[in-house]
């Protein structure tokens, strides 16, 4: 009886140290997972905010290069539009001189027949005199109203020349600013969208209302030059200078006396 008690009790404490183990190795499956779980965790952060630094410079370099091809297509329209302003305002030129050396031929033409109509009024009273005169002065008249055709046709497109040179020099020079004028509102859109205080969001506003303003009469004066109109002289001189007058007294058809 002694002996069945004794095997009971040992049974007991057996079932009690394998429930015991049970437990144990049941803390430490659980501590085991918990660990993983955490580990695991902490690897998705880190994978995550990898991921998300390489999506943000990726995106840095999308916008990056979107503005740099911006950039370009910007100055390639700029030059195209100074181009077609030079060439435009050359054409314009051309046709002015054009315009005006037609002008100058019709009132030549209109001395001429003016003339025409004096001389036959004289023609009476005159006619062996003006015969002598023909025959002894007629080649030197000639020669020298040729001459002085001739002189102030080069002079006409000499100033003809310098029109186009100067109104090419202040599309240039308009062009020129516009482009920096652009340039400087680009740099002020990116310090405002840059900007950490309103401070200075305040003060690129003001540089973008500054460049705008600019711009605006810089576009200003480029119509007024594709116009016609150019750059005002400044005071106390300026502008082409007029050719030397090369007529002789008293010619009819001399613009310059």
């Amino acid at each position: 009886m002694a002996e069945q008690k004794e095997s009971s009790v040992l049974f007991s404490l057996k079932e009690l140290m394998n429930l015991e183990e049970d437990r144990i190795k049941q803390e430490e499956q659980e501590r085991q997972r918990k660990e993983q779980a955490e580990m695991q965790a902490r690897l998705d952060a880190e994978r995550r905010q990898r991921e998300a630094e390489e999506a943000r410079m990726r995106a840095e370099d999308e916008r990056r290069r979107g503005d740099e091809q911006r950039q370009r297509e910007e100055q390639a329209r700029l030059d195209a539009i100074r181009q077609a302003e030079v060439e435009k305002a050359r054409h314009d030129a051309e046709n002015q001189a054009r315009l005006r050396a037609m002008q100058q031929q019709q009132e030549h033409e209109r001395q001429l027949a003016a003339l025409g109509q004096d001389k036959k009024k004289k023609q009476l009273t005159y006619m062996i005199a003006g015969v002598v005169a023909l025959l002894v002065f007629g080649g030197i008249g000639g020669g020298l109203a040729w001459k002085s055709s001739s002189d102030k046709q080069a002079a006409i497109q000499e100033q003809q020349r310098q029109e186009i040179a100067e109104k090419e020099a202040q599309l240039t020079k308009l062009m020129s600013d516009l482009k920096a004028q652009q340039d400087a509102m680009e740099n002020a859109k990116n310090e405002l969208a840059g900007a950490k205080s309103e401070a200075e969001r305040a003060a690129a506003q003001q540089r973008i209302a500054a460049a705008a303003e600019q711009q605006k009469k810089t576009q200003a004066n480029i119509a007024a030059v594709r116009s016609g109109g150019g750059a005002r002289p400044a005071a106390g001189g300026g502008g082409t200078p007029r050719p030397a007058c090369t007529c002789q007294a008293g010619d009819p058809l001399c613009s310059c006396l």
